[in-house]
């Protein structure tokens, strides 16, 4: 018997040897057992490491199948290990790496070196791009070239498209709409044929109301037949007294006939309605000439902005905008820049309110007449609904031109503009004024200086004659700045507003005011009041088509 040491203690070890050979049969058992045992042991730590490799390999195997794909068609490796070596488990490190190259190729390729219409032969879609990304083996940076040039020709295209539809929609609205130049047709025709259409207005009992200084007096210089009723429909409806009304409708010559016929036909039972044409005035050669002058300079300043918006490539920026005001009728109405002389349009009054025909009435603006101006010429609004001091979009700044030494040097140019389309005159206040000279002063200083002086419009001349003369009035007498495609006015601002003026292109009795036409509860208020503004004008054409 034989004894050893072991890890686990003292191990004996019998060998018999009673049978000859018999100690070799021993020992070879022994050493069999001892094999087995320590096969036993050996074996139980490989059987994880055999699971885990089973599945960590397979994923080895595909991972670094697709970073020799990777790396085969990349060119930003510098270097085989970089590729294949450290970067197997750094997915994150990669895309940064990626973020940085093509960033770097984007910096790289210029605006300056991208002629306008993309690079020659540049793809007009994205699939194309992509297509010749695949079966081109091209660089990050052909690629950044082809990705920018491509992005920066749609962007020019798509910037381009959006003021150019502005541009048609103020173009659509300066034509005459069809139906309204057929109603001018019929009512002329109404007027040759029909007696009752050429009845005296207002009727020989209520002459002497048009100088009578009691009753309030509303003035319109418009050649819009439609717009007019729009106007005195509306005032009437919502006024209380409507029968302590005179409006005086002023048009030119053309217009005369068909707007007479109307009137004369819809004739008002409560307010007096009277309707005179420019041919039926008999100014002093001095006015005339003076007139003139007024018309030919500004069709000569809205030439000039209209000529330079035909060529205006529109990428810069929100100039533009400006150029719009060319396109509007009231840039070339004779009927509009005409305000300027309404002392001598009305000499025997004293105090009126004037109403341009894009606005409507919502609320009674009897109290209008009764306001103390303090010895001021006009009444307007000033601040607007927001706060004091608040006129988005109408600060001197944005009609006069500050640039210019003349204008800079006498206003302030973040000083709040009044607004126009409904103000009160105190007439006799006006005619102790030099304020019509004033504006041809203005004018012509214009003329002289090349059209710099000011963008387009009737109000830009109107804030320098009237300056010092203006008696801020509360802001919800009126709203302004309706018409567009987005107002900032809230729902409650219209809602409390007596007088809603469209001054955008989109007038209320045009197709193009009221796309779509929503429930007051479920639509825009802004569209809800556009709706209304359309109200008047088809109760007014109602009456007419039924003739």
């Amino acid at each position: 018997m034989k004894s050893y040491i072991s890890t686990t203690g003292i191990k004996r070890v019998t060998i018999s040897n009673s049978v000859e050979g018999g100690g070799s049969k021993g020992a070879t058992v022994a050493a069999t057992t001892t094999a087995a045992a320590r096969g036993r042991l050996s074996s139980r730590p490989l059987l994880p490491v055999v699971l885990v490799l089973g599945i960590v390999l397979p994923f080895l195997f595909l991972r670094i199948a697709f970073l020799v794909l990777e790396s085969a068609s990349s060119s930003s490796c510098s270097s085989p290990i970089e590729c294949k070596g450290w970067r197997l488990f750094s997915r994150g490190y990669i895309s940064q790496k990626l973020r940085e190259e093509l960033t770097r190729a984007l910096m790289e390729v210029k605006d300056g070196n991208i002629v306008e219409g993309g690079t020659e032969g540049s793809l007009e879609t994205f699939n194309e791009l992509v297509t010749e990304m695949t079966s081109k083996q091209q660089d990050i940076k052909a690629f950044a070239l082809k990705t920018k040039a491509m992005l920066l020709d749609m962007e020019r295209k798509v910037q381009s498209a959006k003021k150019h539809e502005l541009m048609y929609w103020y173009l659509a609205s300066r034509g005459v709409p069809k139906s309204l130049h057929c109603l001018c047709l019929k009512l002329t025709e109404e007027y040759a044929v029909n007696a009752m259409a050429r009845t005296r207005l207002p009727p020989p009992e209520h002459v002497s109301r048009l100088a009578d200084t009691s009753f309030q007096h509303i003035v319109l210089l418009t050649d819009n037949v439609l717009a007019a009723s729009v106007v005195i429909s509306s005032t009437v409806e919502k006024t209380a007294n409507p029968e302590k009304l005179v409006f005086h409708i002023v048009t030119d010559k053309k217009t005369y006939s068909p707007m007479h016929a109307w009137f004369a036909i819809n004739s008002l039972k409560s307010a007096v309605v009277e309707v005179k044409g420019l041919h039926q005035y008999d100014w002093s050669q001095e006015v005339n000439v003076g007139v003139k002058q007024m018309s030919e300079i500004h069709h000569l300043i809205c030439s000039h902005y209209y000529n330079d918006l035909k060529e205006e490539d529109f990428e810069h920026g929100g100039e533009h905008q400006n150029f719009f005001e060319a396109l509007k009728p009231s840039c070339l109405s004779l009927m509009n820049h005409l305000r300027i002389y309404i002392p001598e349009l009305f000499p025997d009054l004293n105090k009126i309110v004037f109403l341009d025909d894009d606005v409507v009435v919502q609320h009674d603006i009897s109290s209008l007449w009764t306001l103390d101006l303090n010895g001021k010429v006009v009444g307007a609004v000033v601040d607007s609904w927001c706060g004091d001091n608040c006129c988005p979009g109408r600060k001197y700044k944005d009609y006069l031109n500050f640039s210019h030494p003349t204008i800079s040097s006498n206003l302030d140019q973040d000083r709040c503009a009044w607004l126009s389309g409904m103000n009160v005159f105190d007439l006799e206040a006006w005619r102790r004024t030099n304020i019509t000279s004033s504006y041809h002063k203005w004018l012509k200083l214009s003329l002289n200086t090349g059209f710099t002086l000011w963008q387009p419009g009737v109000l830009s001349p109107s804030l320098l004659a009237f300056e010092g003369h203006v008696h801020p009035i509360d802001p919800l007498w009126q709203v302004a700045g309706l018409g567009y495609r987005s107002s900032s006015a809230q729902g409650q601002i219209l809602e409390a507003a007596a007088v809603l003026h469209f001054t955008g292109p989109a007038k209320p009795w045009l197709e193009i005011g009221s796309p779509e036409i929503e429930d007051r509860e479920n639509g825009s208020n802004t569209i809800w009041k556009q709706a209304e503004g359309r109200r008047f004008c088809l109760q007014s054409l109602h009456i007419v088509g039924n003739r």
